[in-house]
């Protein structure tokens, strides 16, 4: 399996966070190449000026696209193929969130970043179903500037 790379810094113009979930990174199946994907490691945190406020992370099941800057997935081993899933960074206009579908929750001190590593039978699926995916949000109450996340996949 080939492994890929994407991060929201290579999507354009990253969003402020506020109070409701703001879509930092998405990952999804894509019509022509629809395939299955697995993510494996997640990193995250702020970019902003350190304070003690928290933020709340979230990666939720996603069932159709909202506006964002196409993020092309780089390959870890330059010696795979090109990716078949599509990455879309720093939402304008939030996707389809399907309801109670959060598979990882966690809240953090902005002053951190951090970093998930699914053990090995325990990675998020994306399923080869078009547009279907998943997205990793963050929301804040207290902390308006931006964050980062990079998120791990496998195909």
């Amino acid at each position: 399996m080939a492994r890929y790379s994407s991060n929201n810094d290579l999507g354009g113009v990253q969003q402020a966070i506020s109070g409701t979930f703001k879509t930092l990174l998405s990952l999804t199946a894509e019509t022509a190449t629809l395939t299955n994907a697995k993510v494996y490691d997640v990193l995250f945190g702020t970019n902003g000026t350190p304070a003690d406020n928290f933020l709340e992370y979230d990666i939720s099941r996603q069932t159709a696209a909202g506006t964002a800057t196409a993020v092309l997935p780089v390959l870890i081993d330059p010696g795979n193929r090109a990716a078949g899933s599509i990455a879309e960074a720093n939402y304008t206009a939030e996707g389809t969130i399907t309801a109670a579908s959060s598979l990882f929750f966690i809240g953090v001190n902005q002053r951190a970043s951090y970093r998930w590593v699914a053990n090995p039978g325990s990675e998020l699926i994306i399923p080869a179903v078009d547009e279907n995916g998943v997205a990793f949000r963050a929301l804040s109450a207290g902390y308006t500037g931006t964050a980062t996340c990079t998120m791990m996949h496998e195909e």
